[in-house]
């Protein structure tokens, strides 16, 4: 029997961290809708319930849409995965209010490892909109098998802190990598040696980040 590295396992539960910390949040909202459901008599009162419900149902599917592409495996490890679906996780996990998608792909899928790095980029650019904004995104297949990916964070205060700058370039030692910094390293992880990633100064009134897989 193969012995498991440790420090995968280690990966993985921080990964699995982070999905449970995006999740509880939406989670808690359902759990406290039903609660008020069962005692409020009112009707507008449980009308005003039963939207929360939705609300909520609504968020908690969609991170799991986005987190089971952006993290799992989600069907054969060697399929192309159809760039509308992941149009849908993608805005699915932003606020329309408050995070405008504009969509530039233009490959119609792509492999799993360039899904990861992509859906895992637009994660971070879309969190580094404080306050929102407009988040770009772009794809294109410029050899058999090499993609470029970028994307662009563009509002009023944007920030991408430090330390997920040095997960992304690896400049970051993987005992030292935690539930937040997790996604950006993954990023470098599935890169590997011969792919390239770039981050814009943290100086730019924008956030860009871009990568070329090999």
């Amino acid at each position: 029997m193969k012995r498991l590295d440790m420090l995968d396992i280690d990966f993985a539960s921080l990964l699995c961290s982070r999905l449970c910390h995006d999740l509880v949040s939406p989670v808690g909202a359902l759990t406290n809708g039903v609660e008020l459901l069962s005692d409020e008599t009112d009707a507008s009162m449980r009308e005003q319930c039963m939207q929360l419900l939705a609300d909520s149902a609504r968020q908690t599917a969609n991170k799991l849409k986005f987190f089971r592409l952006a993290f799992g495996a989600a069907g054969r490890f060697n399929s192309l995965v159809d760039m509308r679906e992941i149009q849908s996780a993608i805005e699915g996990i932003f606020s329309p209010d408050k995070v405008k998608i504009d969509w530039q792909v233009n490959v119609s899928s792509m492999p799993k490892a360039e899904i990861k790095i992509f859906m895992n980029m637009a994660l971070l650019a879309g969190e580094a909109l404080l306050r929102g904004g407009i988040l770009v995104l772009a794809a294109e297949r410029v050899a058999d098998q090499s993609y470029e990916l970028r994307v662009r964070a563009e509002g009023s205060r944007t920030l991408l802190p430090e330390e997920l700058r040095r997960a992304l370039t690896g400049a970051i030692e993987a005992k030292d990598v935690d539930a937040r910094t997790a996604p950006a390293y993954l990023i470098y992880k599935l890169l590997g040696v011969s792919g390239i990633i770039n981050v814009s100064p943290p100086d730019q009134a924008v956030v860009v980040i871009s990568a070329c897989t090999a």
